[in-house]
């Protein structure tokens, strides 16, 4: 048995991928111990785990993005994307490498696991030498010769012009657009007493894992020819089934629809009038079941009343459950949902335009598999012809069917836990 200790981002996106990992760690005998917000208690505990709680660190578990940070509202693109890093990511990790260090003292780990962008257990890492473990929660983090900068949305480009493309770009980020982050994250690292990382923007943060996990299956990522050599494919993060779901009583409705889009937006900066609204709007008058889950906000709360016959709201319904009747998932390009989708072999719509959701929205376009709008804010109009491409056109079902198959060859899961268990012995 080891001692393993889990750190995320308090965040659902961020502790909804470990879960089933770290459910199979412990199942496998493992001391886990896990350090994030207390509202995801009572989740780690139902898995076996020891919940580990935020002290110095700022505990933002379960409010809203806009209200845990002010400082990011009214602010949209470039600005708020570094706004935004340098509030939730960089600026944390200082505080997460106190508490981590302190959990250290009293549970002396023989590996430390995390979400990538959980950059207090990074810099914990280099301070005890344990080795460490990334879990990714979303699309590929390093930089390469073969794509451009992360927010872009730009597809991948491994020719010569392309080359010089992605080195111009890279130019500017560092030098130009992004400057104010790297030297953020420069000062930071100063303020730890560690040293400078020589590298560009989001690079220097801190040091790579000894083993990244990608959730994923290599067809939905782009090829690199400078991949990370630590880097693994091992398949979607899917648990097993929610015990406890009672299906709404509309539910034999899925059965009957000839057609079922499923419209969801998460629940990170949340506004029915993106997706949603939309959607309904969109669909109001075709032979077709729209299911909308409104990641948490109590439906009488969403301004979309009366709505249509043929409307299904939820504040929440499992994918697991869900997924299997969709025939399109209209989505903000969250990285768990798109995989879930895909896990089910269901092609996507996807309109994301904050944080890194133009990256997964570039990666749907990429695989083949859906439709990328380009934007935040799609009108009824384009998602209208949007949702009616993909149902018209076979191509994005049968590739979605066909990365289906592949994820089912996959057991996420297990497959992290051998790895992690394989690194624990050979620390390296």
């Amino acid at each position: 048995m080891s001692r393993i200790l889990i750190a995320t981002v308090p965040g659902s996106g961020h502790v909804n991928p470990m879960l089933p990992v770290a459910h199979e760690l412990v199942r496998r005998g493992h001391e886990v111990r896990w350090y994030t917000g207390k509202v995801f208690q009572p989740k780690i505990e139902a898995i076996g785990a020891s919940f580990e709680q935020m002290h110095t660190a700022f505990d933002h578990g379960g409010i809203a993005v806009e209200e845990a940070f002010p400082q990011l509202l009214g602010l949209k693109g470039l600005r708020y994307f570094i706004e935004a890093w340098k509030a939730i990511f960089i600026g944390a990790a200082p505080k997460q490498m106190q508490d981590i260090m302190a959990i250290l003292a009293r549970f002396p780990a023989d590996i430390l696991v995390c979400d990538e962008t959980n950059f207090g257990m990074g810099l914990a890492h280099e301070k005890s030498g344990i080795p460490l473990v990334w879990i990714s929660t979303s699309i590929y983090f390093f930089r390469s010769r073969d794509t451009a900068p992360i927010g872009l949305g730009l597809l991948p480009d491994a020719s010569l012009v392309g080359h010089l493309r992605n080195w111009f770009l890279y130019l500017c980020a560092d030098h130009l657009l992004l400057r104010e982050l790297k030297v953020y994250a420069d000062k930071m690292r100063m303020s730890v007493n560690l040293p400078k990382i020589n590298k560009g923007v989001l690079q220097n943060i801190t040091l790579p894992p000894e083993l990244y996990l990608m959730g994923t299956v290599p067809a939905f990522e782009y090829q690199r020819s400078d991949l990370l050599p630590c880097t693994r494919f091992v398949g979607p993060f899917v648990g097993p089934p929610p015990d406890d779901f009672k299906p709404p009583d509309w539910w034999g409705d899925l059965e009957k629809a000839p057609v079922v889009v499923h419209v969801t937006e998460g629940t990170v900066n949340y506004q029915s009038n993106r997706l949603l609204g939309p959607v309904i709007e969109a669909m109001a008058k075709e032979d077709v079941l729209v299911v909308a889950t409104t990641g948490g906000t109590p439906t009488d709360q969403i301004g979309l009343h009366p709505l249509p016959g043929n409307v299904r709201v939820e504040t929440f319904l499992p994918h697991y459950y869900l997924l299997s009747h969709v025939n399109v998932m209209v989505t903000n390009g969250g990285y768990g949902g798109v995989q879930m989708a895909l896990a089910n072999g269901v092609p996507l719509v996807v309109a994301g335009a904050t944080e890194e959701k133009p990256e997964v929205a570039a990666h749907v376009e990429y695989a083949g598999v859906g439709i990328n709008l380009k934007t935040l804010n799609p009108s009824a109009k384009q998602l209208k012809r949007a949702i009616h491409e993909v149902l018209s056109n076979p191509r994005y079902t049968r590739r979605a069917k066909e990365l289906q198959r592949e994820y089912a060859q996959h057991n996420g899961p297990q497959k992290a836990a051998y790895l992690i268990e394989q690194l624990i012995r050979t620390q390296r």
